[in-house]
């Protein structure tokens, strides 16, 4: 990876889009302590104080800490995972969003416009809740007029964070949306690590229990590399055909089929869909908020369970639902048939792609559900020890996944870029 990253910026075209998504990334973080007006921080941090480990943490570490501070990126990315979630399923379900889906680019911009669209509104429905639900005793307004500006401030910024991701997909280096949650990530591990020291030194956290975890940690990002890394190749033999005096095909190659093809997508989407109730009980208060967090948080003696659960099976779904899109095996048995290639063994056609799609389903199997263990183990052992940890397998997953991504799509380009030169 160090290699990779040194000889990319070796590459003036590369490290301009370094640089630019660099500087991106530096502008959120800089956002990030722009704070809304009108809110009383000293309120804010109260009520975090009083509802610590809950799900405010979640979304503050995800967050990178724009929530706790309440600033102008404090609805976040969020609204607009949760709204890609939404339009994707719709695609299934309504065959005009199908059609627009098949048509290439231009169904695709209509695509991505009504998944904005979708996010406006999603954020608006959450700065509202937080203006007028949790955050109501920290609301310092006199007229409807400062009120309005809280809010819009806050979907201002989520707008302004879909921008940013554009830009950083468009100009710079990898998945501009993943990038500002990998950097919201790691940004509170400086102070998480410092904070555990400090547990350590006063004697209130267990060296062996640190130990433990470390160990566990270390475990599941070897796990997900491996999971990033790990493929089965399908052999494929192209038959032999005249055309004019010269004989082409007869070449063996093979089908890489990724044990994990859709990335951390499925993970990042299983814990926005998750946090969705709890950011429902942050807009109420008393029984309803209560019995959100004993059942469907994973502060809950019971919610845990069920919260662990529901990440599983929603990571296994959204493995399965992502590799569909991704990898069509009717269409690739296709296009296999008509270039003349086979897989040995197997006939062309039909054969070919039930054949594919055994293939894919178990190897989506393994991955989604490896996934799904990694990203609820972390969870399930710090009830199990009464430790808190706020950088769990999620996060993990997500950041390790990510960087991965990055550096493949590095590669890719300085594999690229190599090829021009040849071809020049």
């Amino acid at each position: 990876m160090l290699s990779t990253l040194r000889n990319a910026w070796r590459i003036p075209e590369i490290r301009k889009k370094i640089i630019f998504t660099l500087l991106m990334l530096l502008v959120f973080r800089l956002g990030s302590s722009i704070p809304v007006p009108y809110m009383n921080k000293e309120i804010i941090a109260d009520i975090f104080e009083k509802t610590k480990g809950g799900i405010l943490q979640f979304l503050d570490l995800m967050g990178g800490g724009t929530l706790s501070s309440f600033s102008i990126f404090a609805t976040n990315i969020y609204p607009y995972i949760t709204a890609s979630i939404v339009i994707q399923l719709l695609t299934i379900a309504i065959p005009r969003l199908e059609e627009l889906a098949k048509e290439g680019e231009e169904g695709k911009k209509k695509i991505t416009k009504y998944t904005r669209y979708t996010a406006m509104g999603l954020a608006l429905i959450q700065a509202i809740g937080y203006t007028f639900g949790f955050f109501s005793s920290a609301l310092e307004t006199i007229n409807a007029l400062q009120t309005t500006i809280v809010i819009i401030t806050m979907v201002a910024g989520t707008a302004f964070l879909m921008w940013i991701g554009d830009m950083i997909t468009e100009k710079g280096i990898g998945n501009g949306i993943s990038l500002i949650i990998f950097i919201g990530i790691i940004s509170r591990l400086p102070k998480d690590l410092i904070n555990t020291f400090n547990l350590i030194s006063i004697g209130e956290l267990s060296v062996i229990k640190v130990v433990i975890f470390a160990i566990v940690f270390l475990v599941i990002i070897a796990f997900v590399v491996a999971l990033q890394e790990g493929e089965r190749r399908i052999p494929v033999q192209y038959a032999k055909r005249v055309v004019g005096r010269k004989m082409y095909g007869g070449q063996s190659t093979h089908i890489p089929v990724k044990v994990s093809m859709a990335g951390v997508m499925p993970v990042i989407f299983a814990s926005s869909l998750l946090a969705f109730p709890q950011t429902i009980a942050l807009f109420t208060k008393g029984s309803p908020s209560a019995w959100i967090t004993k059942y469907l948080t994973p502060q809950g003696n019971v919610g845990v369970w069920i919260y662990s659960i529901l990440n599983i099976l929603l990571i296994m779904f959204f493995t399965y639902f992502y590799t569909a899109i991704q990898f069509n095996t009717v269409e690739y048995a296709k296009n296999l048939q008509q270039n003349g290639g086979f897989i040995p063994g197997i006939r062309p056609g039909r054969p070919t792609s039930e054949h594919l799609n055994r293939v894919v389903t178990r190897i989506t199997f393994v991955g989604g559900l490896s996934l799904a263990v990694l990203a609820s183990l972390p969870i399930i052992l710090s009830k199990i020890f009464h430790m808190h940890v706020s950088f769990g397998g999620t996060s993990i997953i997500i950041v390790v996944g990510v960087a991965l991504e990055t550096v493949k799509q590095m590669e890719a380009q300085m594999l690229m870029r190599h090829y021009k030169g040849f071809l020049n």
